[in-house]
């Protein structure tokens, strides 16, 4: 997801986070940060410079994708914390609940809600209950089953792909891949160029790797598999930290540190990248060429991540300084949830050193929800570390959240 230099740091304000350092580049995006402030929080956060002046594309609504009262209510009582099927799956209930009626008359086809869609056809699948498929369907039929498709070839604009694929995977009506696979097409056969990463961020890894390898899936046509391979490995050979095993944002925090003087790693940004190694895993055949290279970077990322995680269970805004941040963010900890219980189920991951990690980070999730099912301690829309209230509670976190608790639900199947 991309955002204006300088905006976001501005708007949202980070613990450990230099802003004086972004401010001093130029008095220019001073400017710009007021004149945009003035419109909506966040608004433009992830919109590149030049896709501003585009006049067709519409900004990202934050106010849709979530919010934080002052006043959420108290917290939820009766959850269990028991790795077992059936305490999961009321885990899973009571947020996807809450989350569709909550949000469904804001659906749209922005990569806020892409996660969120992908969530709750995990959901269906894991309790049996429809009535979250059937509103990810709903989307898709309001929506005719088209894409964003007005700065090109944006990776936020093509993550709902993901969600029309397994659709269309269910019941193959071609209206259902037309538009994704037409977008798609165009994709692979673009030109690299070399003063610019098309994946230059690495949230976008979950946003349009996906949509490919089930391109893939779909056709068994390898060229849109061997697309998604050559630019993730550009994309990771630029962003990823050999030394620490994750991935920086983008090229802007390679020299920033945090507040403790260690490099600033994202924990939303890798758990979309944790997120996107699973989508990728689940589809690539077991004889593809590359395919060890995702294997050991999943198992290198996994690693760190139980290295660094919290007493609580749970990982905070900027990874490497958990003491800059008072709470746990929980849209970075479900993807880290959801991936390494992934590894677990399909042995990648040794399944006793890796246990504790999930069984931990689970119920540290759970006792961020609220006795109405909202899922609070997610942060929201940003590129970076930054400070929230308990009570922020925003789609993609919760789609992180729901893909978590189907990953948990075929753990403790297994277990038991």
């Amino acid at each position: 997801m991309m955002f204006f230099s300088n905006v976001v740091t501005l708007q949202w304000g980070s613990g450990g986070v230099s802003r004086t350092g972004l401010l001093a580049r130029t008095s220019r995006g001073f400017a710009l940060v007021l004149l945009v402030g003035a419109v909506s929080m966040g608004a433009f956060a992830q919109t590149a410079p030049e896709v501003a002046r585009t006049a067709k594309v519409v900004p990202v609504d934050g106010n849709a994708a979530g919010d934080a009262p002052d006043d959420p209510g108290p917290l939820a009582r009766g959850l269990s914390t028991e790795l077992k099927p059936k305490a999961i799956d009321a885990a899973i209930k009571k947020v996807a609940d809450w989350q569709v009626a909550y949000a469904e008359p804001h659906f749209n086809k922005q990569w806020t809600f892409a996660a969120l869609y992908d969530g709750l056809l995990a959901a269906s699948k894991t309790t049996g209950d429809l009535k979250y498929r059937d509103a990810v369907l709903h989307l898709a039929e309001r929506s005719d089953w088209t894409l964003l498709d007005a700065r090109f070839p944006h990776a936020d604009d093509q993550a709902l792909g993901q969600a029309y694929m397994d659709l269309y995977r269910e019941d193959s009506q071609p209206v259902r891949m037309a538009d994704t696979k037409a977008i798609m097409d165009r994709l692979i056969v673009r030109e690299d160029d070399p003063n610019k990463l098309l994946w230059w961020w690495c949230d976008a890894l979950f946003m349009s790797p996906p949509v490919l390898s089930r391109m893939y899936a779909i056709t068994k046509d390898r060229k849109y598999l061997d697309y998604m391979d050559h630019e993730w490995w550009l994309t990771s050979g630029s962003l990823y930290s050999q030394e620490e095993h994750l991935y920086f944002r983008d090229s802007r925090y390679f020299m920033q540190k945090q507040a403790n003087g260690k490099p600033i790693f994202w924990s939303r940004g890798n758990g979309w990248v944790m997120g996107a190694l699973v989508n990728v895993l689940r589809i690539m055949p077991v004889d593809y060429p590359s395919r060890p290279k995702y294997v050991a970077q999943f198992r290198e990322m996994a690693g760190e991540l139980a290295a660094i995680q919290s007493p609580d269970g749970l990982w905070r805004s900027g990874l490497l300084d958990p003491e800059s941040y008072d709470l746990p963010e929980v849209s970075g900890s479900a993807f880290f949830t959801f991936a390494i219980a992934y590894g677990i189920n399909e042995k990648i991951l040794d399944r006793k050193t890796y246990l504790p990690v999930v069984e931990k980070s689970w119920k540290g999730m759970l006792g961020h929800i609220y006795a109405d099912g909202r899922l609070g301690s997610i942060q929201p829309i940003d590129g970076q570390p930054g400070k929230f209230k308990p009570s922020a509670s925003y789609v993609y976190g919760v789609g992180g959240f729901l893909m978590a608790g189907s990953e948990m639900h075929r753990l403790a199947a297994s277990k038991h």
